[in-house]
């Protein structure tokens, strides 16, 4: 009765004048999510949603982290977290990764763990609700809870696994973040913190100093469940309290501690540099102090405000950057959470090389001319708009939020006590909020996140180059706060539409027939085009559209390739008919509707989505993309700034330098179909040649495809086909793409690449490619074969060698342009171990052809194929690859033949003869990069 009580007298508020909005109201609980908590502490959450029929996810949330740790147990707490994946009392050795497997999940998609500052965190995701799978899901919660076995030998073995995941993320950016931290967290305990630890302590680690971690932190009054999924929410329930509930509680616990920022009243200042890092970055931050009492209504209020203004802000700073003299390439304002106990207004820059003190200045100018003016009406109205339209869209799809979207909601209640509120319920009161709101409001906002302590500035500088000083940082802040020449901000647009002064001439459909193998209705238009459509609404309130021809840069001088490579960016950059890249997201605002260019070696496409009541919008949009596309050289100029840093930033990157390298070993220095990105590159771009590209490639509506699947009644489409798709365009010819491929130079390809690194590392790439005929079969062969081979390496390669972190491994099938089967290998190692490695990489593919597969991992693989082809029907793109698999490929999806029939008929003898047919006379590489001495 009492819940009953306050969201009525909530909603009367509601429903009253500005002034009598009670703030200190609480904010009303989703009693969808069923909470509740045993008697020896442990928390859990379950939530019914058939977004995904037949599935659950399950999650143990653990509230310890990193933070947890002393000084000598640095890297234990993400140590414990691989432990988990290695046995426990219910499953020993990897048998929580072979259960699942077997049942189709995936290690690293399906089934993953993260550690971070204060949570640990582990899933098993879309696990299917049958076959007692929901028991054994259950049973793992409750080993990864207080059974974890932690065995010496497992210990030792996960050493080399952890020190190869420390090697794989050390770089230069890592490095910079490293001599970043005691600025960024105040010499705080976050400092020295990162999960990953100290490779010294895991390296020599007692194996009780991990057991007394475990034995302190994974205890039942810190950690929660949760099950989300197609599962009958009483009948989970009963089950944890049967099996958790007997999880005893542990006495005497140590206290669960949490850290918080010290204030400081100077501004904290840092500088890093590093070998790896070419380009510079500014971030200049005012800590705030967090609390995690239950959230009222005011809470909210304050919350929406502090997202709405440095919104506005950072669209400010957006328009500044698409100005071609504007100092930096980007910048942005936020406000959110850092750690549990601090929330930082922040302000992030990335200036152009050599005017960090001009990129600082005009960003704090902004800053302080918003703190001293205030923000505009219409700036305000069009926020109030986006954040409208968030809710709406919202409401109308919160019975499609996947199950990652319901556990981080679940996550922030139970790590930083947010509440869960319906999201209807929720709009509601932000409504009211919105009616009461002032300009005040936003302007009192924005002054009390721009404090004068607790400041820090944090500067990635490059080395023998003039980086902002602590001096020079606090003079332009003070020379900012104290500008009497800055004035407000000028709104300067005024109300216009999509479509203002263009001229539409419709057209018609001429033809209407439907299409009974797919459920769709192909329409002809008057032009000439072509529209499959098909209602879907798995996902409510969504419509995708795609329009593809085929063509592409096939059918180009290889002169103009460069430009045309970079066609797409200038295209997005320079906004829509008569509006600029600035002035788009001002008619937009309110409306979700975008569409996107794709121009490939092979066609061009047009990509577009939408919510229902912006179908319309869309249409508009892509009719514009024909019709009037635009070609602004001021984003011109803004694009060849973006790519000088970006050169100058890939100059010394050491990934970048591989990848390069890669490039240049299989194609050659001078193939002009594989040219590496560089100055050469980027004087042969012309921005006349990019927009005759474009109005070539996109002239002839009747030459593309135009597929719309989602949820809109035909009856509603029907007169926007006419009017917008009808209209554009057209005439007669038909194009294809040539027959053209980009190739290797040898055959054989056996290459090491010695590079200077800063934190030395082997990284090898393997390949293998061969002609052979196309057949669906031969496609799912393929992938069969892939995902074998990644269960094969991930077994040896990481596991008993302790050589990779995340060896990738993989085998596809292109059909066009040319038909041919194709094996990968790579990973980063060390480099001790490259030609070790390498070895057993080339003897696992050649078992694999000599028909050494294990029918577990057979039959592992076309398990999840089964199992994530049933899912992927749960949702509208499923309909969208029916109709173009239908259309462009010649084949319905929805016939079992063409997908189930061949996956449950596929045996080890298939496995092998495909493989060993792609070995026969295949074109191989092997690349291995090695640390120059």
């Amino acid at each position: 009765m009492k819940k009953i009580t306050t969201l009525l007298s909530l909603f009367l508020c509601i429903g009253l004048s500005a002034q009598q909005l009670d703030l200190n109201q609480p904010l009303p609980v989703n009693t969808k999510f069923k909470k509740g908590v045993l008697p020896n502490g442990m928390t859990y959450y379950i939530y019914n949603t058939d977004v995904t029929k037949g599935v659950a996810s399950y999650y143990i949330i653990q509230n310890v982290g990193s933070i947890l740790e002393n000084d000598d147990q640095q890297g234990l707490a993400h140590f414990l977290e691989h432990m988990a994946f290695n046995g426990t009392k219910n499953f020993a050795g990897k048998g929580i990764l072979n259960t699942l497997q077997k049942h189709g999940a995936v290690f690293g998609k399906d089934i993953n763990a993260y550690t971070s500052f204060d949570e640990t965190v582990y899933n098993m995701d879309n696990i299917p609700t049958k076959d007692g799978l929901v028991d054994t899901c259950l049973l793992v919660l409750n080993d990864w809870s207080n059974y974890l076995l932690l065995t010496d030998e497992e210990i030792d073995a996960e050493r080399g696994v952890i020190k190869e995941e420390w090697r794989t993320r050390q770089n230069g950016r890592m490095r910079i973040l490293q001599q970043s931290l005691p600025v960024m967290f105040n010499n705080s305990k976050y400092s020295n913190r990162l999960p990953i630890g100290l490779m010294d302590i895991v390296d020599n680690f007692e194996y009780k100093a991990l057991r007394d971690f475990y034995h302190d932190w994974y205890r039942t009054d810190l950690q929660a469940i949760a099950i989300v999924g197609d599962i009958n929410v009483d009948e989970i329930e009963q089950k944890i309290k049967d099996k958790f509930s007997k999880i005893p509680a542990v006495k005497n616990p140590k206290e669960r501690f949490s850290v918080e920022i010290p204030g400081n009243k100077e501004m904290l200042y840092n500088i890093a540099m590093d070998e790896e890092v070419s380009t510079a970055s500014i971030s200049f931050s005012i800590n705030h102090p967090k609390t995690i009492k239950d959230q009222t209504v005011g809470d909210l209020k304050e919350s929406l405000l502090k997202g709405m203004s440095t919104s506005m802000l950072s669209t400010r700073l957006n328009e500044i950057k698409q100005q071609p003299d504007a100092p930096f390439l980007g910048a942005r304002v936020g406000f959110g959470e850092k750690t549990r106990l601090n929330n930082d207004f922040s302000v992030s820059i990335t200036p152009k090389p050599g005017q960090q003190q001009e990129a600082f200045k005009t960003v704090m100018d902004e800053v302080n001319r918003a703190v001293k003016f205030g923000f505009t009406d219409g700036e305000i109205d069009r926020i109030k708009k986006q954040y409208a339209n968030y809710y709406e869209n919202s409401i109308s799809k919160e019975d499609d939020l996947s199950h990652g979207q319901l556990i981080n909601s679940i996550k922030a209640n139970y790590l930083s006590n947010e509440t869960i509120t319906p999201v209807a319920e929720e709009y509601k009161i932000v409504q009211a909020i919105f009616a009461s709101v002032t300009k005040e409001d936003f302007h009192t906002i924005i002054k009390n996140l721009y404090t004068k302590e607790n400041r820090t500035l944090n500067v990635t500088g490059v080395k023998g180059k003039k980086n902002l000083t602590k001096e020079e940082g606090l003079a332009i802040i003070s020379g900012s706060e104290n500008n009497s020449e800055l004035t407000a901000y000028a709104d300067e647009f005024s109300g216009k539409t999509l479509i203002s002064g263009t001229t539409i001439k419709a057209g018609s459909i001429v033809s209407e027939k439907e299409n009974k193998e797919t459920g769709a209705t192909i329409f002809t238009l008057s032009n000439g085009a072509k529209v499959y459509y098909k209602f879907a609404d798995k996902n409510k309130n969504d419509v995708k559209l795609t329009a593809t021809s085929y063509g592409g840069t096939s059918l180009l001088e290889d002169k103009d390739l460069p430009s045309a490579n970079i066609m797409g960016n200038i295209v997005q950059m320079s906004g829509l008919g008569e509006f600029s890249a600035t002035e788009l997201p001002k008619v937009l605002a309110g409306k979700t509707a975008n569409t996107s260019v794709n121009l490939s070696s092979l066609s061009e496409s047009i990509s577009g989505s939408s919510t229902t009541k912006d179908v319309e919008t869309m249409l508009q949009m892509v009719y514009l993309r024909f019709e009037n596309p635009r070609f602004d050289e001021d984003a011109y100029k803004v694009l060849q700034g973006n790519i000088t840093n970006f050169l100058v930033r890939k100059s010394k990157d050491i990934n970048s330098k591989m990848q390069d390298s890669v490039t240049v070993t299989l194609y050659g220095d001078n193939n002009p179909k594989a040219r590496i990105m560089d100055e050469a590159y980027m004087q042969d771009v012309s921005f006349n040649k990019m927009k005759e590209i474009y109005l070539d490639r996109f002239n002839n509506a009747a030459d593309f495809t135009f597929f719309i699947v989602g949820d809109v009644q035909k009856d509603a489409l029907k007169p926007l086909l006419a009017k917008y798709i009808a209209s554009i365009s057209a005439n007669t010819t038909k194009e294809n793409y040539k027959v053209n491929p980009t190739v290797w130079i040898n055959n054989s390809i056996d290459k090491d690449i010695f590079l200077k690194m800063e934190d030395e590392k082997g990284s090898v790439r393997v390949g293998y490619k061969n002609e052979m005929k196309y057949s669906l079969k031969n496609d799912i062969l393929a992938s069969a074969l892939g995902d074998i081979l990644q269960l094969r390496i991930t077994e040896t390669v990481r596991e008993a060698e302790g050589g990779a972190y995340s060896p990738r491994a993989g085998a596809g099938f292109s059909k066009r342009p040319v038909s041919e089967g194709s094996i990968s290998v790579s990973f980063d190692c060390n480099p001790d171990k490259v030609d070790d490695l390498l070895k057993i990489v080339h003897a696992e593919i050649k078992k694999i052809g000599e028909g050494e597969i294990s029918q577990v991992d057979l039959d592992k693989t076309l398990t999840n194929f089964i199992k994530e082809r049933k899912e992927s029907k749960d949702y509208n793109g499923y309909d969208m690859s029916l109709l173009q698999n239908y259309v462009l490929e010649g084949y319905n999806m929805n016939d079992p033949k063409n997908f189930e029939n061949i996956v449950n008929s596929i045996t080890v003898k298939d496995i092998q003869k495909f493989t060993k047919t792609l070995l026969k006379g295949a074109k191989t590489y092997e690349i291995a990069f090695k640390p120059k001495q």
